[in-house]
């Protein structure tokens, strides 16, 4: 559990908790630890919002299937981010979404209605907890706005130099590495793969910028930090 503790007080969930009281709150809140391999369902949709998990090692993505098998990414969870507590804030009876391992990761599970209500003794750190909550529900929110603008430019070259943007302004600098392979970005700006490749390869003739594999630089008047 000590190990635990020194990866969680990176976690913004516990940000201005020490690691005596960390321990007691996650004994608290009956947490448990999990592994899971690469493609393993964590979370699957239409089941209880009963649990919040956090990554501690590796990396997952927050998915959504349509009727026809459509895959669409929602959201990249880095170890020391947290996944499920919108749904349980909301009450939502059922989760809409799925959490799959995109490799190998460990995770903290934790009861949800023991970290939505503040525990018999009304511990400080406790209600600590519930305003990093708040905060972390709050940071989201930005999330999903900046994805919804995004997903509303008019074509595929439009999205990614949007996405591409966003992930340079949050790198600080026209060089960087991003989450997705190109399938997942596909599923992430919801274009079909080909065209997204065709995209990136027009791009990178007309010099707007390079990329291999995961990593990317903006090059010239393409990049937001020129």
């Amino acid at each position: 559990m000590q190990e635990i503790v020194g990866i969680l007080r990176d976690c913004a969930l516990f940000d201005g908790i020490d690691a005596a009281e960390l321990s007691e709150l996650l004994h608290c809140m009956d947490a448990k630890t999990a592994h899971f391999d690469r493609k393993y369902t964590i979370l699957a949709e239409g089941s209880p919002t009963h649990t919040i998990g956090i990554v501690l090692t590796g990396a997952a993505h927050i998915v959504h299937l349509d009727c026809f098998g459509n895959r669409s990414i929602l959201g990249h969870i880095r170890p020391g981010e947290s996944f499920g507590e919108a749904f349980a804030c909301a009450g939502t009876p059922a989760l809409p979404v799925s959490v799959v391992a995109e490799e190998p990761c460990d995770v903290l599970l934790l009861r949800s209605a023991r970290m939505l209500h503040s525990c018999e003794s009304h511990c400080a750190f406790h209600q600590r907890l519930i305003y990093n909550l708040m905060r972390s529900l709050a940071m989201r929110s930005v999330q999903f706005h900046q994805k919804l603008y995004i997903l509303s430019r008019r074509t595929t070259r439009d999205k990614l130099l949007a996405y591409l943007a966003a992930q340079a302004r949050q790198a600080g600098a026209s060089r960087f590495d991003i989450p997705f392979d190109r399938q997942a970005l596909a599923d992430y700006l919801q274009v079909d793969r080909s065209g997204l490749s065709v995209e990136i390869g027009r791009l990178q003739r007309e010099g707007v910028l390079v990329s291999h594999r995961r990593h990317f630089e903006l090059l010239g008047g393409a990049s937001p930090l020129a």
